[in-house]
């Protein structure tokens, strides 16, 4: 049965990642699009408590040099929300993000853990269902540095010509934004009752070790374009999340460095510590191939002869990203997770370029989702 879901927060960092996550699946989940301003107009927010079969309660204010600001913030949307679903008489499945920060002493903390036990209150006495999520530190592409995750920041700096700096190198425990978004759908899915439902991490790093790798990525990609040696599943996610802070506007073409002789020249395409699977293709005059994205794959695509157009542009996004490539010059441009991309020859002869992609291409599980740039 189709079920229809709002999300209060949909473009806020974990908001938009479920909210396009949920898109993958049409034929299973209706999303009800919501606005920061249905907030304040109650006629609004009830038009789109009604229509909401489940709520994922997202809408929070993390960081303010006010904590008073924070906790009365979090917990006014609480209230609103509340207010809609007694007004309408919803029965709708409500779930609600909370934090680790519960049991800390702060304003934050204790802003989450009430706003989680009034929709509990909420669900007892008009018989919904509520599932109160307590989630620990999340990171991953497209996060506010400074705001959502020390990754966040590391990433932003490394990648933009500054130092970061670690203020406490304590133990901390980490999901990856996809992690969290497939534990979401399936409590969605589950539609129970659960008023503390601890979301597990999903590894736990020292924030030193973080840096690290970040470091080591950043000298081998960003500066080098080698494609790092990646031992686990959090090491794929971190340098997914690292490779979506590039200003990929100006980084991309990257130009090939040619050896040239007599016989002809020599260009290295991609230097790697991990596998995967590398074909080419030729593509004649006028022909566009691909118009699709990945959600977790790492694809290069180099052009070695001919004129090639390359677009770019980020699904949630109008911005197209343009670069002419000439196999005179041989380039590359990399697609970063959740840009939907395609390749298009340009000149008057046959176009040849080399992709390279991290993981063989399995039709059961293609990570390939068709979307026109």
């Amino acid at each position: 049965m189709m079920k229809k879901i709002g999300i209060t927060g949909q473009n806020g960092f974990v908001g938009s990642h479920l909210y396009n996550t949920l898109g993958l699946q049409p034929e299973k989940f209706e999303r009800i699009d919501f606005k920061r301003d249905f907030f304040e107009d109650p006629e609004k927010l009830d038009a789109f408590v009604k229509q909401c079969d489940v709520i994922v309660h997202l809408a929070a204010m993390n960081r303010h040099p006010d904590a008073e600001i924070i906790f009365s913030n979090n917990i006014d949307l609480v209230k609103k929300l509340t207010e809609s679903l007694e007004r309408t008489e919803s029965k709708a499945h409500v779930l609600f993000s909370s934090s680790s920060q519960e049991e800390k002493d702060n304003l934050y903390g204790k802003s989450k853990k009430e706003g989680r036990e009034i929709l509990a209150d909420w669900a007892k006495k008009s018989g919904g269902k509520f599932t109160g999520m307590v989630i620990p530190n999340v990171f991953g592409p497209f996060g506010k540095p400074n705001y959502n995750s020390f990754v966040a920041t590391f990433c932003y700096k490394l990648t933009h010509g500054e130092n970061p700096v670690i203020d406490n190198d304590g133990e901390v425990k980490l999901i990856y934004v996809a992690e969290l978004v497939q534990e979401i759908i399936a409590q969605i899915e589950v539609s129970e009752t659960k008023e503390m439902y601890e979301i597990p991490h999903t590894s736990i790093n020292k924030v030193s070790e973080v840096l690290a790798k970040l470091e080591n990525y950043k000298k081998l990609y960003f500066d080098n374009g080698e494609i790092p040696e990646l031992n686990s599943g959090f090491d794929l996610n971190l340098f997914n999340t690292f490779r979506c802070y590039f200003d990929v506007k100006n980084h991309y073409p990257v130009k090939f460095t040619q050896h040239t002789d007599p016989r002809g020249a020599f260009v290295e395409v991609i230097r790697l510590g991990i596998g995967g699977q590398c074909s080419f293709s030729t593509t004649v005059p006028g022909i566009t191939r691909g118009n699709h994205f990945h959600t977790r794959k790492i694809e290069r695509f180099a052009v070695i002869k001919g004129k090639a157009l390359i677009q770019l542009r980020k699904i949630d996004s109008d911005e197209v990203l343009n670069f002419e490539l000439d196999g005179n010059e041989p380039a590359y441009v990399d697609m970063p997770i959740w840009y939907t991309h395609n390749i298009k020859n340009i000149g008057e002869e046959e176009l040849y370029t080399i992709f390279w992609i991290n993981e063989p291409f399995n039709p059961e599980d293609s990570d390939t989702y068709f979307v026109e740039v």
